[in-house]
């Protein structure tokens, strides 16, 4: 300790301080350092608390210079600031450790990286030269080279540049996809609307934030404007909703358009073959697709990961065939000059046929939604050792045959097959595209696992296919929703050129809200110079706006529908998002004020009956209104409560020893705990009802013997000093946490309530163990835990309160539509609190209560 010129002590600076940015001249302030404040007279008893106003304390005075330097630059360091949940979770450091893997498992990976991540992507020679010269056939070789040309360095400039070497870099700590980015962004700012962030959450070890340097200032501005400005929250929501909803769109129409391009193969071979049977073919295929999703990725993935091997290897031998037969003028379409001439001899044509050359990247963000089935290094090197190379032949085959076979603009693959192996390759190219139709539809699963733990999306029945890797699900409610609308799609177009323009429309929303976000990512998070995030946004948003412009042009021939499917998914999540935030927020201003806890005194205005009652809630502080309910509709209440919250946190993993945080509630004679459960989004809670209890009662007796502890090390340090240094070194004690953080003790860390002059706090039941604030701080800690088993003996019970919100009558009409009608339906029909907390229901006490919002 330091002594400063005033006398009093000074705390010395740590390594685990942290960057704040701060207005030169004005005080410093953080909305969640007060921890004890549960807004309207709702506080929990706190277990520590911060005496200076920096969190670190103040420096010496040879110090006082550097800090005014500091200050005049904005970036201060400042040491961090906790509540009892901080304290608790600095106690518990876990370790999340990636999966080593072995060569022997490494290739399995590779075969399953085939089957699950590029099958939409390798599938893409199928259609794409019929899509591009659908409404605009070519006419000359220098056509079929600009055509060319356009294609090899679209799979270029995104697959590879942009996702391959950029984008999947961007995942949050393995997890990919829309919502991760949204997640990581939450981590780094908080940019979530629901105001549910606690100072705790950011010391699960999992979290991995970046502290930001000095010379980098320009992340803290964004973060700062992003943390208090509410529209751009909403905005960034909104982006990222948009995306997920083209996602689900992208994951209708992928398989559509796969099989129904596979099987127009049989159009080639059998001339007899007509539309119409194409059509009811492709929806037989489509329900034996989806119906054997359920067996999980990792078993489909490694069956179908040798068959896609050989599709790419059958690509490219195709395509150096046609090489070889009709000639190698078509290499010359590397040179993008060939681009320059194709748009100067016939700009209409050429505008039109980017929708189609878009296609040839159609995958791409499968690439990376997928990526938490597998590592980025398994995705990057077998897409640029196999999977480019394969495509990049295959085109340059097409191309080579088309260049000799001018007028023959459909079906171009299959014509450009070898007699010899046709009906091989047709098989092959089935089964491949019916493997293709899987990449997306495992991706929405994902995002939609993602979308729910960020309280995005109403709660689905949620099936994990795998005991090794946590991240492979199935979602049989969206399964069936995605075949009911693919055969929708599949039977109203009749056609891929009309699905191809709205595989387009899907593909192009998707991979422009990745790139804002990635670019958002690259400056809050990466730091990247300016210059090169410019050039990153500018080069891909700028060429993503190019092709969209070009597939809106044809939005008329059907693809509104597509539009319109987006726009209903869209309302269904923001829906969601609005009602959950708007019944928690509902919940903060209604919960039961302290002061009200007193007056009811230990027995809480009723009589205690033994035993532990856990009441679910959404609340992370305070006590929730609900609790009142029951007080007033039962007889008795138990005589230990524990509010659970099972809180999702924007990190894919929270490990186990790190999942409990407690609190006390009310002074110690209450017998009232705050717990909250948190999860990250790729979590699973596969503890059955005895397993969490179990684990819950060993975390909460961890927490009391730390309590103990603590009490014993404050006892002793008062004992050392006399009642006037007592005095005036009570707002300086500090606590050094484990990774070397000082926290001041100016409030005791468990201080004891039962001296408060209240004529209830006496009082207590025969049950309680009448612990007395004079006793022994050993007896008075065996006495508690002997309480808590007593109480665990005489059994567990949980209360559920069920909260439905309701819009005042002087709402706005559409506020009472929304929350009345769509958000209530929506809340009728998604999976209950029942079953996704897997409660017991001979242990059930229910109790309903409406908000009026």
């Amino acid at each position: 300790m330091e002594t400063g010129s005033s006398g009093g002590r000074r705390l010395p600076k740590t390594e685990s301080a942290e960057m704040r940015w701060v207005v030169p001249g004005g005080a410093y302030e953080e909305d969640e350092i007060d921890s004890s404040d549960d807004g309207d007279g709702g506080t929990d008893t706190p277990t520590a608390a911060l005496g200076s106003r920096g969190g670190g304390g103040g420096y010496s005075d040879a110090e006082e210079d550097e800090e005014d330097a500091l200050l005049r630059q904005r970036l201060v360091r400042t040491g961090p600031r906790a509540d009892s949940f901080d304290v608790e979770a600095l106690d518990v450091p876990g370790l999340y450790r990636h999966q080593e893997f072995t060569m022997g498992r490494s290739i399995v990976l590779a075969l399953q990286t085939l089957g699950v991540v590029f099958g939409d992507v390798g599938t893409s020679p199928l259609y794409t030269f019929d899509i591009m010269f659908n409404k605009y056939p070519n006419t000359s070789k220098e056509d079929v080279l600009g055509a060319l040309s356009l294609v090899i360095y679209t799979l270029i400039l995104i697959p590879l540049l942009k996702y391959t070497l950029i984008v999947l870099w961007g995942n949050d700590d393995g997890e990919g996809g829309i919502f991760a980015l949204y997640s990581l962004i939450c981590r780094n700012a908080k940019a979530s609307l629901l105001p549910n962030q606690l100072p705790s959450d950011t010391r699960i070890s999992s979290f991995q934030l970046k502290v930001p340097s000095v010379e980098l200032e320009r992340s803290l501005r964004i973060k700062e404007r992003l943390e208090t400005s509410s529209m751009l929250k909403k905005l960034l929501l909104m982006l990222v909703l948009f995306g997920t909803s083209m996602v689900i769109a992208d994951g209708v129409v992928t398989p559509a358009m796969s099989v129904m391009s596979a099987v127009n193969g049989l159009k080639v071979g059998i001339s007899s073959v007509n539309e119409g049977e194409v059509v009811m073919i492709s929806v037989a295929f489509l329900i034996v697709l989806f119906s054997l999703q359920r067996f999980g990725t990792s078993k489909v993935g490694l069956a179908v990961g040798p068959a896609l091997f050989i599709w790419f290897c059958c690509l490219s031998g195709i395509g150096i065939y046609n090489i070889m037969q009709y000639g190698t003028e078509v290499l010359r379409a590397f040179n993008p000059i060939y681009i320059y001439y194709y748009f100067e001899r016939n700009p209409t044509q050429a505008w039109m046929s980017l929708g189609g050359c878009l296609l040839c990247a159609t995958g791409s963000e499968a690439m990376f939604a997928d990526l938490c089935y597998f590592s980025v290094r398994s995705v990057q090197l077998t897409f640029v050792c196999l999977v480019l190379p394969c495509l990049l032949l295959g085109y340059l085959g097409q191309a080579a045959f088309l260049m000799e076979n001018l007028t023959q603009n459909e079906q171009v693959f299959f014509l450009s097959i070898p007699s010899q192996v046709f009906w091989p390759v047709v098989f092959i190219a089935t089964l491949a595209a019916l493997i293709a139709s899987r990449t997306m539809t495992t991706a929405i699963f994902s995002i939609i696992k993602q979308a729910t733990a960020l309280g995005c999306f109403p709660r689905l029945k949620i099936i994990h296919t795998s005991r090794k890797f946590m991240g492979q699900i199935y979602i049989p409610v969206m399964n069936w929703f995605l075949l009911v609308s693919c055969l929708a799609f599949v039977t109203t177009f009749g056609s891929i050129n009309e699905i191809g323009n709205a595989y387009g429309i899907a593909e192009l929303g998707v991979m422009m809200m990745t790139t804002i976000l990635v670019t958002i990512i690259m400056l809050l998070i990466w730091q990247v110079n300016i210059i090169v995030v410019l050039c990153f946004l500018t080069l891909f948003l700028g060429l993503e706006l190019f092709f969209f412009s070009s597939v809106l042009g044809s939005v008329a021939d059907g693809s509104w529908v597509l539009l319109v499917f987006a726009a209903v998914l869209y309302l269904v999540m923001y829906i969601w998002n609005y009602g959950t935030k708007l019944k928690y927020e509902t919940e903060v201003k209604q919960k039961l004020s302290m002061d009200l806890m007193m007056d009811l005194g230990c027995n809480l205005g009723t009589v205690r009956a033994p035993g532990i009652g856990l009441l679910y809630n959404e609340l992370v502080r305070g006590v929730p209104a609900i609790f009142g309910h029951f007080l007033t509709t039962m007889p008795a209440i138990h005589s230990m409560i524990i509010f659970v919250c099972i809180k999702w946190v924007p990190v894919p993993v929270v490990p186990q020893n790190e999942r409990f945080l407690f609190r006390r509630v009310c002074p110690k004679n209450y017998h009232m705990f705050r717990c909250i459960a948190r999860y990250g989004y790729k979590d699973v809670r596969k503890e059955n009802p005895q397993t969490f209890e179990q684990l819950l009662i060993e975390s909460l007796e961890k927490f009391i013997r730390r309590e103990a502890q603590e009490r014993s090390l404050e006892s002793d340090e008062n004992g050392n000093t006399d009642s006037e240094e007592e005095v005036a070194s009570s707002s300086s004690r500090v606590l050094v946490g484990p990774n070397g953080s000082i926290y001041s003790l100016g409030v005791p860390l468990l201080a004891e309530c039962g001296g408060v002059s209240n004529p209830n706090f006496g009082s207590s039941t025969s049950f309680d163990g009448s612990l007395d604030g004079t006793m022994d701080g050993r007896r008075s800690l065996d006495n508690e835990l002997s309480f808590i088993h007593m109480a665990k003996e005489c059994g567990v019970v949980y209360l559920l309160g069920h909260g439905d919100i309701r819009a005042r009558k002087e709402s706005f009409f559409v506020k009472k539509l929304v929350i009345n009608y769509f958000y209530a339906f929506l809340r009728k029909n998604c999976r209950r609190g029942i079953a996704t907390l897997s409660i017991p229901h001979t242990r059930l006490m229910q109790v309903a209560m409406q908000y009026m919002v």
